[in-house]
Order: C-alpha cells, then sequence, then structure tokens
C-alpha cells in the first residue's frame, strides 16, 4: 500500500489533507514539521499549508528525501522559497473561489485537470517567482503562480487547497499524485 505522509506546518485544514488522502485508501500519517528526515517512511509527502514561513521546521531538508513532495499553500511556498524562487505578499488575501487556468496538458499533477479547474485559495502569500528547474502549470485572474512542477524532481506545489469540499477536482490532484509516488 503506498504510504503518503502529510507535514503539519499548523494550517487550519491540514487534518483535512491526511483525512482525504485516508479517504481514498493511502496509508497516511500527520508528522510534525519537526520530524528529523531519517525517521520518514513515506513513499511521497505532502507539505501542508500553515500560516508562517518562518515556522516550517525541518521541511527544507525534506526536499532532498528523494521521494515525491507535494507542497499546499504554504507548502507550494517552501519549495520556491528554499529552492532559489521568491515568495511574497498577494493582492488578494483571504481565501476565495478562483478559476485557474492549467498550461500543460501533460504536466503529471495538474495534467488531467487541464484546461482549467475551479479551486479555494488563499493569496495573502504567494510564489512571485519560480525557482530553477520549475515549470509554471497553473495560473489564475489573482495570482500569476498557482501550481507549479518538477517532474524531474518530482517536486510539485499548488497554491489551493485538494482537500476541502469548495476545490472541485480536488480528489483527483491528489489521485495524480498518488500515480507520481507509485511510479
Amino acid at each position: 500500500m503506498t504510504k503518503i505522509d502529510v507535514v503539519d506546518n499548523h494550517g487550519q485544514f491540514t487534518h483535512l489533507e491526511q483525512r482525504a488522502l485516508r479517504d481514498m485508501g493511502i496509508d497516511t500519517e500527520l508528522i510534525d514539521n519537526e520530524t528529523p528526515p531519517e525517521e520518514i517512511d513515506a513513499d511521497g509527502l505532502v507539505l501542508s499549508g500553515g500560516p508562517d514561513i518562518d515556522d516550517i521546521g525541518r521541511c527544507s531538508e525534506y526536499l532532498d528525501l528523494d521521494i515525491p513532495v507535494l507542497g499546499i499553500c504554504l507548502g507550494m511556498q517552501i519549495i520556491a522559497d528554499e529552492l532559489g524562487g521568491r515568495i511574497g505578499g498577494g493582492e488578494y488575501g483571504g481565501y476565495a473561489d478562483v478559476t485557474v487556468e492549467l498550461l500543460e496538458e501533460s504536466d503529471p499533477l495538474t495534467g488531467s485537470l487541464y484546461p482549467e479547474t475551479r479551486v479555494w485559495a488563499s493569496h495573502a502569500d504567494e510564489v512571485k517567482e519560480l525557482p530553477e528547474g520549475f515549470e509554471l502549470t497553473g495560473k489564475s485572474d489573482v495570482c500569476g503562480v498557482e501550481s507549479m512542477s518538477n517532474a524531474d524532481r518530482d517536486l510539485y506545489g499548488v497554491q489551493w487547497h485538494p482537500e476541502v469540499a469548495h476545490t472541485e477536482e480536488g480528489e483527483e490532484l491528489f489521485e495524480n499524485f498518488r500515480a507520481i509516488c507509485e511510479e
């Protein structure tokens, strides 16, 4: 059975990420973001959302575990920030229903959602500039980087929350991540 752990970055929806994976039949644990990397035994990781880029524990070390990583909201910002991208405040704070234009039909994470999907997202902070080696896979009217992928390193990020009911194709995104972890 595929095991995908959720790293707790103290976000309000983190428990829903774990529940969504469990409800799909995936073996999953919620782990603290201070967990030593050598103690992680999973086929993939979800870096959860959270309120503070300064409270991300050891998340940067998890990017070198040679397993797929999906960053959600703050989790995507962690990936971008740690790998040389740029993050900053968004023009539209708070949560909103957003239509994301998906740009890469062949992307392993978001391609099956092409050409667009409706999501629930916060844009208080967002990725402003992609790290080297990443491809822009989604954008919207309110955010230039809604999703990004580095398929060579199996590192993926979405600004939105696939685990909430307001996101129309959230389970499909998690299914795509499961497939990445099973390759």
